[in-house]
């Protein structure tokens, strides 16, 4: 009996004590273009497939949900080629299970993967399912993140490594600070993380990335979004500006003599080359609401919502969280970087009364310091490197902390316990 279907063989990964269990925290990368077929028998799980088919992760993925199970599945087939991906559903358990989807590798193409979906949480029947290649199994009943995270696990190739994360930072008001934001964050990914990190300045006349890093670059992501289909790792390295050891720029051209248009495509194409090539982007948007300013807020795997204590901000910053409530229901919201709180003499919206407005805390609250933001614009520098112990700095420390997901460890240094801890170490060291 053939057993085309699932002719890749699986990771030979095996639970505790049971079946596989739920991710909470979606950990996925993009899907790429492909198809995919379920056959379901339960609404609730069809539901669920058809949720997770709206995700930013799947936006390339052609999904089809339809209901009948391995029955369904194997009529259909028999005259149809098959997808990438066959999603299955089941009812039933042991023997019976294998059986029906021994039925459904006879009318399989070679290298069609299976998810099956499944009644029984049986750590025996899951150990049988890999060993007969089936790529995932999954215990109902399941929601979004399963469904997603099974997928995009299936098509994560471990000698590729991990593909980059995009973070975009958009403001909610031009001249919020957006750009010193996203400058000084990467920067602290890079410096703090010691992460590989591109910033991708997307603001094409006007972008202030080369300034603030003193760089003049002859090239940039003009002429990688002009021909997004030559660009690749060599070309890219080319049109990158090294600003440190572990920060590289793409920068703006910030000239007007030509008018610049973006395509959606070609904005996707290249985000895709650099996050293949690097384990951060950094992306600094512009103050704009177009197709691929949107896209590339929806489909980022960070953002982070700059913006002044103002009416006119609270006003845009609500409008954003509104529309990627709707549009990112699997993801978390955005990181909310409330900027020049306290400017001197300039009534303002409190830190506590614009969070409840947004239904929103900032992830990070940046003091109005203008000798020191000044200082460091005009010098070409972070504020990192004016003044590594303002809490300017220690703020955007913190929100690299934040996007990475790490914690970050304070300097024994100033502890007057760091002598003992010292002598602990250098005793333990010695045995």
């Amino acid at each position: 009996m053939s057993n085309a279907a699932y002719a890749e063989e699986p990771a030979s990964e095996e639970p505790g004590d049971s079946a596989p269990t739920e991710s909470k925290t979606i950990r996925a990368r993009p899907i790429p273009r492909i198809n995919i077929q379920a056959f379901c028998e339960d609404r609730e799980t069809a539901e669920s497939i058809q949720k997770a088919s709206s995700d930013r992760r799947l936006a390339r993925a052609h999904v089809n949900v339809r209901m009948g199970g391995i029955d369904a599945a194997v009529t259909f087939f028999r005259d149809a080629s098959t997808p990438n991906l066959i999603i299955i559903e089941s009812l039933r358990n042991g023997q019976a299970l294998l059986e029906e989807l021994d039925r459904l590798a006879d009318v399989c193409d070679q290298g069609t993967k299976v998810i099956a979906i499944g009644h029984v949480n049986d750590v025996l029947l899951y150990r049988e399912l890999l060993r007969r290649g089936v790529n995932e199994y999954i215990v109902a009943p399941t929601d979004v993140q399963d469904i997603i995270e099974s997928i995009s696990d299936i098509y994560t190739n471990p000698e590729t490594g991990p593909i980059g994360q995009v973070a975009a930072f958009i403001g909610a008001k031009g001249g919020c600070g957006s750009s010193t934001v996203c400058h000084n964050t990467a920067f602290a990914i890079a410096d703090h993380l010691d992460n590989e990190v591109v910033i991708a300045d997307m603001d094409l006349p006007f972008g202030t990335a080369g300034l603030d890093f003193n760089q003049d670059p002859m090239q940039g992501i003009a002429d990688a979004l002009a021909a997004p289909e030559r660009l690749d790792e060599v070309l890219l390295d080319r049109l990158l500006s090294r600003c440190s050891d572990h920060l590289s720029l793409f920068a703006a051209p910030g000239t007007l003599e030509n008018p610049f248009e973006v395509s959606t495509q070609s904005c996707e194409t290249v985000l895709d080359v650099v996050r293949a090539n690097v384990p951060w982007v950094c992306v600094d948007l512009p103050h704009l609401w177009t197709d691929w300013a949107q896209q590339v807020i929806v489909r980022a795997d960070h953002i982070v919502l700059t913006a002044v204590p103002d009416l006119a901000n609270l006003r845009n910053a609500k409008n954003i969280v509104d529309q990627l409530k709707s549009k990112r229901e699997n993801d978390r919201p955005p990181f909310l970087a409330l900027n020049a709180v306290g400017m001197p003499k300039r009534p303002e919206i409190s830190v506590k009364d614009f969070a409840q407005a947004l239904e929103l805390d900032p992830a990070v609250v940046i003091d109005f310091d203008a000798p020191l933001f000044g200082t460091a614009a005009n010098n070409g520098q972070m504020i990192e490197e004016i003044s590594a112990k303002s809490k300017a700095a220690e703020q955007f420390r913190s929100l690299a902390y934040l996007l990475a997901d790490h914690h970050e460890q304070k300097a024994e240094s100033g502890s007057l316990l760091a002598p003992l801890l010292s002598k602990l170490r250098l005793s333990k060291t010695s045995e």
